[in-house]
């Protein structure tokens, strides 16, 4: 059986250069922490503050910059600053909740009327990849992800994303790492 690796993406932001700029000044740029799986990714030193109706969380920014805000969080994060989980693939933000964020730094808010969202789980591949495992760009699949911790989980809806800039690794919030103790070096495979 064909395996990739299941990889927890916690709580994080992704800002368009102009919010960027109204939290922390004209011209600002993200700080490299480390470079993540996906190529050209990476978790950047800055953080911010996500404020909803009931509570307010801390999390990462996500660089590069994209086109759009977009805040991925996980149904349990959603509840805590008390806005409804909806469900998306990355990028589509239309028709989200919205919410606060507030560099803790400054003070500095940015009001978003849509972004946030709870990840569709998915799988980033190659064309190569993808022809690989049979698969293609936006199919639906079942992935098996066996922990070796008594917890073995088949995760349906998970979506195939398929580009030349991809690394193979499926992606799940930490919700559903918790659900089957997706801990550490963990490898999922498609079932048919």
């Amino acid at each position: 059986m064909k395996e990739f690796i299941v990889e927890t993406s916690a709580r994080h932001i992704h800002v368009t250069q102009e919010t960027l700029e109204a939290l922390f000044g004209k011209g600002f740029q993200l700080e490299v922490k480390k470079e993540l799986s996906q190529p050209g990714q990476f978790a950047s030193n800055q953080k911010l503050e996500v404020v909803g109706p009931k509570g307010v969380l801390k999390c990462s920014i996500l660089g590069p910059v994209r086109k759009v805000d977009q805040v991925e969080l996980s149904f349990t994060d959603a509840r805590t600053v008390g806005v409804p989980g909806v469900v998306r693939e990355s990028g589509d933000v239309a028709g989200t909740p919205g919410c606060t964020l507030r560099n803790p730094e400054n003070g500095k808010e940015v009001v978003l009327k849509e972004g946030v969202m709870v990840a569709k789980r998915h799988i980033h591949m190659t064309p190569a990849d993808a022809e690989e495992f049979g698969v293609t760009n936006g199919q639906i699949v079942s992935v098996l992800v066996s922990s070796g911790n008594g917890r073995e989980t088949i995760f349906g809806d998970t979506v195939v994303r398929v580009s030349s800039s991809y690394a193979l690794a499926m992606h799940i919030d930490t919700d559903e790492c918790n659900a089957a103790a997706a801990f550490g070096a963990v490898k999922g495979s498609i079932v048919k």
